[in-house]
């Protein structure tokens, strides 16, 4: 079965990829949850979990969360099993050469199809000409475009991973994903499939949707999702969460945001217990993706820049990653209730 995949310079990798040998205990990172340290490994049935909840009862909180830093034991035998490629049903390999996402990361493996049908176009705010809000960290730039870059290329990987369909409507040529606290700014960014980047916020926004619905039509019939990453820009003492915009007579856009935010409520509330989040779901009609957008759209805030405690969302790879997970079974939860 050919592998549904548009991300710019992809292709079919020939022939098998094996892993290194999977540790017989890991550290959690944060963002991680039972299912998502188990996928990282190759290891995605409902027994690999059911082990692993038993070998770890006594190192997990209510609700089965994983806590940061600690040690947990993978299920018996996942080592062994996890050193052969993931297959397709007709059993040819399934691993995807990805560019785009750098030389580290641009092997991706498919571990399961249960994303697939699903089309999603993902759009990093900003880019090109403009890198959005500027923070300041030390003597050090931080720009909006670069940091919703990251998290969004983190976002396609795993969504392809599990077999979507993705299109990035913003790609940089060479930057990959990173793993450095500090994303050098840049404006080589280019919108889908190789535009330059217009400096009016007007050129830009059309540039994209025009590119969204273009390939909205081709997907007739499918299930379709656009989503906007961006990161906020306040005041400097305000700390926010992340938060939700769809427009208010879209339904499915409205239980997307519904469904990606109970994930962070969850989420929250088992790595942080003793706070809240305030995160919120709600209209907003006059945003131009959101209301041009043929896919119901969702536009997500990541955070405030100027922020010294949400830079920390942003400054560290792991929470740039965990962004990505958390937003993952988000859409996941809402192609299984479509």
């Amino acid at each position: 079965m050919r592998l549904s995949v548009s991300l710019l310079l992809f292709f079919l990798l020939s022939g098998p990829v094996f892993s290194q040998r999977t540790p017989t205990t890991v550290v959690a990172r944060p963002g991680d949850g039972a299912h998502a340290l188990l996928r990282r490994y190759g290891l995605t049935s409902g027994q690999h979990f059911r082990q692993f909840i038993t070998l770890n009862k006594a190192n997990l909180t209510t609700g089965n969360g994983l806590i940061v830093g600690r040690r947990y034991r993978l299920p018996t035998g996942a080592a062994a099993r996890a050193t052969a490629p993931a297959r397709s049903s007709s059993s040819s390999p399934s691993v995807l050469k990805a560019p785009l996402f750098g030389s580290q990361y641009s092997r991706v493996r498919i571990l399961d199809r249960t994303m697939r049908g699903a089309v999603y176009y993902l759009s990093a705010g900003h880019g090109g000409p403009d890198p959005g809000a500027i923070g300041k960290y030390g003597p050090h730039r931080l720009a909006e475009d670069e940091y919703a870059y990251d998290v969004t290329l983190r976002l396609a990987r795993v969504l392809m991973e599990h077999g979507a369909t993705v299109y990035m409507l913003v790609q940089d040529p060479n930057d990959g994903i990173r793993d450095a606290s500090i994303l050098k700014i840049d404006h080589d960014e280019v919108t889908f499939p190789h535009q330059r980047i217009p400096l009016s916020q007007l050129g830009r926004l059309q540039q994209r949707v025009v590119q969204a619905n273009k390939l909205y039509a081709r997907h007739k019939g499918a299930y379709q999702r656009l989503l906007a990453l961006h990161v906020d820009s306040r005041s400097k003492g305000q700390n926010i969460d992340v938060f939700f915009y769809h427009h208010a007579k879209s339904a499915a856009g409205r239980r997307l945001a519904k469904n990606i935010h109970q994930v962070f409520t969850t989420r929250y509330r088992r790595a942080q217990p003793n706070r809240s989040y305030s995160g919120n779901v709600s209209a907003r009609s006059s945003l131009y993706v959101v209301r041009n957008s043929h896919a119901p759209a969702v536009f997500m805030e990541l955070g405030n820049i100027h922020n010294a405690r949400d830079q920390q969302r942003f400054l560290l790879a792991d929470n740039r990653q965990a962004l990505a997970n958390w937003i993952y079974e988000g859409l996941r939860a809402d192609y299984v209730r479509k």
